[in-house]
């Protein structure tokens, strides 16, 4: 197998794998190495589904979004497969809530569609969600869901179309920064490329350790879970949005679901989890409790679930930063090495065009897209 590359891309989840799509078909020639098998279930990009949407409180990500719709549209083309779903989503919770009242804001300034909705108005129409009566409703049609594993493994299966290798099961032990090249050594042999694309996930703070830099990424221990209602068609993608609850003032953490569709039950989990020190420490195994402290809200809002046995629970990983903000930059002292990271919970939506957007930094040194959020000095500075 060769070992010389043009690009090398560590990590195969949903952003490595959208960057090594973007490289190959700029004509690179592109390792990808992943530590696990492809698609695996330890990370953050496995599943039946994530939500995309367009509301948000930071008009930066209402502007990415607007790039990245099309951005799926066409990888869906090339793939001839479906990846979106369209629901339409809503936003709800306590009409003083900060982030309700910033993405309210920031979705009227944004120029999309969307409706405020009274809570009585808001139930005859979804009639899965009870509001309570100081809650607002924020409507957005183009809301919906992608499937994960199909995007990853797209993206993957398209960068093998231009021409990229992609090894899974194998593990990087080392990473050594020339001053135009690197060189990574992995558990299968060593390989060498002029840039280098870190999308490590929740292994990416140890791995950039090895490179001088420190950035404060915490991993989040997050369960997923999906519910079987007796009513299964009022719950189902074709009837139901995707939503959000911003509740984080009643319950632990905000809360946000997804319909059933193709067998999936209905997910539902809050926005978060507890923080481990590295990933090797997480414990997979689903808790019961996780479900128990869900239940409350269940019974207040969408009471079709409230009782419902659980279909399924697993646990997924947030990269968190301090500012929920993610990390898509290159490297401070090494230009030619190029970092997504830090995610945070919500970066999925986005991962076709953080894909690009990685591409345009390690050729072109810069992206048109907006990353003003993104910066690394943000943390060094």
């Amino acid at each position: 197998m060769n070992t010389d590359y043009d690009a090398i891309v560590i990590g195969a989840g949903a952003m490595g794998s959208a960057a090594a799509y973007y490289l190959s078909k700029r004509k690179q020639r592109v390792l990808v190495l992943e530590q696990f098998e492809l698609n695996h279930r330890l990370g953050s990009s496995y599943g039946h589904s994530r939500i995309i949407r367009y509301s948000y409180g930071f008009p930066e990500y209402i502007e990415l979004a607007k790039d990245t719709y099309p951005l799926w549209f066409a990888l869906q083309e090339n793939l001839g497969e479906t990846l979106y779903a369209q629901t339409g989503g809503i936003d709800f919770g306590p009409a003083e809530d900060e982030s309700f009242r910033a993405t309210i804001e920031a979705v009227q300034a944004g120029g999309i569609d969307y409706e405020l909705l009274a809570p009585a108005e808001a139930h005859a129409r979804f009639p899965q969600f009870k509001f309570s009566d100081d809650f607002k409703v924020l409507y957005q049609p183009d809301s919906g869901f992608l499937r994960p594993s199909r995007a990853v493994l797209g993206h993957i299966k398209l960068a093998r179309r231009h021409g990229a290798a992609v090894m899974d099961r194998t593990a990087v032990t080392e990473i050594q920064i020339g001053s135009d090249s690197v060189k990574v050594l992995t558990d299968q042999g060593a390989y060498s490329a002029g840039k280098l694309l870190i999308t490590a996930g929740s292994w990416a703070r140890a791995m950039l350790q090895q490179t001088g830099l420190d950035l404060p990424m915490t991993p989040l221990r997050c369960q997923l879970n999906f519910m079987t209602p007796a009513n299964a068609a009022i719950h189902e993608a074709t009837n139901c949005p995707i939503w959000i609850a911003h509740v984080s003032s009643i319950y632990p953490e905000s809360i946000y679901g997804i319909p059933s569709h193709l067998g999936s039950g209905f997910k539902i989990a809050f926005h978060g989890g507890p923080a481990v020190g590295r990933p090797a420490e997480i414990d997979y195994q689903p808790d019961a409790g996780n479900v128990d402290a869900l239940r409350p809200f269940m019974r207040a809002h969408i009471p079709g679930i409230a009782e419902a046995p659980v279909q399924e629970s697993r646990i997924c990983l947030y990269t968190q930063t301090p500012d929920e903000h993610f990390i898509v930059d290159a490297h401070p002292e090494h230009e030619h090495v190029v970092i997504g990271a830090g995610f945070s919970g919500h970066g999925f939506k986005f991962s076709t065009i953080i894909g690009k957007m990685l591409t345009d930094l390690a050729l072109d040194g810069s992206t048109p897209h907006n990353d003003r959020l993104f910066k690394i000095s943000r943390f060094t500075s």
